[in-house]
């Protein structure tokens, strides 16, 4: 499902013009991307958590050439799917 369809099925199932769902669907998006550039973690109960974690600098190779070169430390998102979201896959 891309974002179109997305909006498309919130527009549906919330009784919302595809205007409104898109509007509401960049809210959140916006919200979320703010919350978590901060680094406060987003606790949706019966879907997920999304938190942001941070990985060290490390040594890699690259596989073209084989040689070696630094990998800057980062920032990554993460997701940990609540009990309902798991139970509504499996």
């Amino acid at each position: 499902m891309n974002k179109a369809e997305l909006i498309d099925q919130v527009a549906s199932e919330a009784d919302l013009t595809k205007a409104d769902a898109s509007n509401a669907l960049e809210a959140v998006l916006n919200a979320v991307g703010s919350a978590l550039s901060k680094g406060d973690s987003i606790s949706l109960i019966g879907f997920g958590t999304f938190s942001v974690s941070g990985r060290a600098a490390r040594s890699g190779r690259n596989p073209r050439t084989g040689e070696t070169i630094q990998i800057a430390a980062s920032k990554q998102v993460r997701f940990k799917a609540g009990k309902a979201l798991k139970d509504k896959v499996n």
